[in-house]
């Protein structure tokens, strides 16, 4: 399995010849290093629906068929858009696909898309996202505050590769994202969600030298993972 990071929250995962996109925000993406017109996966997966995460999934999942897995209200939201092929998932829930496992966990955090008329659309609960393939388990934290029971996602599900965003502000900072890292006990830990804007702005290896485990490891937009 080969894991790849491509800026701000977007992660993709090739498995079994299946090319998976998280949350990919291309457009207005100035750290990704991803053109639209050059990806093509078959499979999309949300974290939620705000359009820093949401992205260019209508636009990749209309031109090439893609496979879009949200939670039922995101899910509900896209099918209206004319996306065709969509699955609806809720928190906690866990369902078996051909290429891999996917399993929605807790994430802390808000949703909605903001509308032309200033209104704003309810998109359901945030998400983390366990992926599980190949003997691996990747989670990918979407975007959320430190909270306890990642203790129990870990001891439920050892985890191989964890991204987590530590851009503060909006989610977890540095110190609560290292303080995640130590409740998950992961193999290893990616930063993300960073940067992106004046905003959220930090120094990655700020976490990285917090980190009791010392196993983490910063990727820039196109470097990977072996797993």
């Amino acid at each position: 399995m080969n894991i790849s990071y491509h800026g701000h929250s977007v992660v993709k995962i090739e498995t079994n010849g299946t090319t998976i996109l998280i949350d990919p925000f291309i457009n207005g993406n100035s750290l990704t290093d991803l053109v639209v017109d050059d990806v093509k996966p078959d499979i999309i997966i949300l974290t939620h629906g705000h359009g820093d995460h949401l992205g260019d999934t209508v636009e990749l999942a209309k031109r090439h068929n893609a496979l879009v897995i949200a939670v039922a209200e995101l899910e509900h939201y896209l099918s209206a858009q004319g996306v065709e092929r969509t699955h609806g998932m809720s928190i906690g829930g866990a369902y078996q696909f051909d290429f891999g496992k996917v399993k929605f966990t807790p994430a802390f955090h808000g949703t909605g898309l903001m509308q032309e008329n200033g209104e704003i659309i309810y998109l359901g609960m945030p998400a983390g996202i366990l992926f599980m393939a190949e003997g691996k388990t990747v989670y990918h934290a979407g975007d959320t505050a430190v909270f306890s029971d990642m203790k129990l996602i870990g001891e439920r599900h050892p985890i191989d590769l964890a991204f987590l965003p530590i851009g503060d502000n909006f989610t977890m900072g540095p110190e609560d994202a290292a303080l995640a890292a130590e409740f998950l006990q992961a193999k290893q830990v990616v930063p993300i969600h960073f940067n992106t804007f004046p905003v959220i702005k930090q120094d990655p290896q700020t976490f990285i030298d917090l980190l009791t485990n010392k196993n983490g490891k910063v990727l820039e937009a196109g470097e990977s993972i072996e797993l």
